[in-house]
């Protein structure tokens, strides 16, 4: 069976939903708090090409760290990855990793096209 991550933030509901629909489907994930397991540049490069969307598709842009890293919608790539891994609350939840394919849950269900 092929190893299924989530990149988890338990006070999210949203990622909540997508582990408890992984569970439904008796799936039990390998749960990665990534706000204290911030993942690297590339990890978030090697995720990105496994979502096939550009960083700034992956980035909460709301967030308030967005503005404080001086980040914009024109950032670039590199720029947007580095502020990532810097501050991992930037990062869209929750991701779902299962081989070589990978979805962002919002909704949850998007996850459900990758199993």
């Amino acid at each position: 069976m092929t190893k299924v991550i989530i990149w988890h933030n338990p006070r999210c509901s949203k990622s909540r939903q997508a582990l408890a629909l992984l569970q439904a489907q008796g799936i039990e994930p390998i749960v990665r708090r990534y706000l204290e397991d911030s993942p690297s540049e590339q990890e978030l490069r090697d995720v990105l090409g496994k979502l096939a969307i550009a960083p700034i598709d992956m980035v909460r842009p709301k967030e308030k760290a967005f503005g404080e890293q001086g980040l914009n919608k024109q950032s670039s790539d590199s720029q947007l990855l580095a502020a990532m891994a810097r501050a991992p609350i930037l990062i869209e939840r929750p991701i779902v990793i299962a081989g070589e394919k990978a979805a962002i849950g919002r909704p949850p269900e998007a996850i459900l096209g990758i199993l």
